[in-house]
């Protein structure tokens, strides 16, 4: 049977008396971090999405509810979304993945008017694109102040990993639907984690 590495350094540590020193693997899980860390969009930021230009509020209901990248998000089709089911890119490995459609989404999208092909449509076959996206996003976030400029597109899906988590979702379930790695998927868990448990504390105090 195949065992960690960590095992064998505790072995031969413990059993064999070999002088290895400390445990080069013991703080590589805690170690992990994004190499870049987007935050998850606050309450607040959401709830003022009713401010923001109708392209924007559909990306961002995209994003979140899909919990795929901005990019593959903006610039899905109609046709990826059938029935229950939804068809997902993940860019990062390239391919298709089918998705189960939650019926807030679905109900939203089908209550879109046609316009295309896609989603987002810049005309009859072409998506409206990320960047022309993001570029109503860098204005709509400007209008809301010094405390939103930290956030992105990409906290988006960092806030549907959060939502998921805070559902009861495990971690394979948050995989399934994001496509994520195990490790960006424990790391964005634990704020969900801490929210949790801070509401759990301070609702003894009433």
């Amino acid at each position: 049977m195949h065992r960690s590495y960590p095992f064998f350094g505790n072995y031969a540590a413990t059993e064999l008396d070999w002088p290895l020193g400390a445990n080069p693997a013991k703080k590589l899980g805690s170690a992990y971090k994004p190499a870049r860390e987007y935050e998850p969009w606050p309450e607040w930021m959401v709830n003022h999405l009713d401010t923001a230009p109708e392209r924007l509020q559909i990306a961002a209901r995209l994003i979140l509810g899909t919990g795929q990248r901005p990019n593959a998000a903006i610039t899905m089709r109609r046709d990826q979304f059938q029935g229950e089911w939804m068809i997902v890119h993940d860019e990062k490995g390239d391919k298709e993945l089918e998705v189960y459609c939650p019926d807030s989404l679905r109900t939203f999208i089908e209550g879109l008017p046609r316009q295309g092909h896609y989603v987002l449509a810049k005309n009859l076959t072409e998506p409206l694109g990320y960047s022309a996206v993001e570029a109503s996003f860098r204005k709509w976030r400007n209008s809301l102040g010094e405390h939103a400029k930290k956030y992105s597109l990409h906290g988006l899906r960092k806030l549907s990993i959060v939502e998921l988590a805070e559902a009861g979702a495990s971690d394979a379930e948050i995989q399934a639907v994001t496509g994520q790695s195990a490790q960006m998927v424990a790391y964005y868990r634990k704020r969900a984690s801490k929210r949790a448990l801070s509401k759990a504390a301070q609702e003894r105090r009433t």
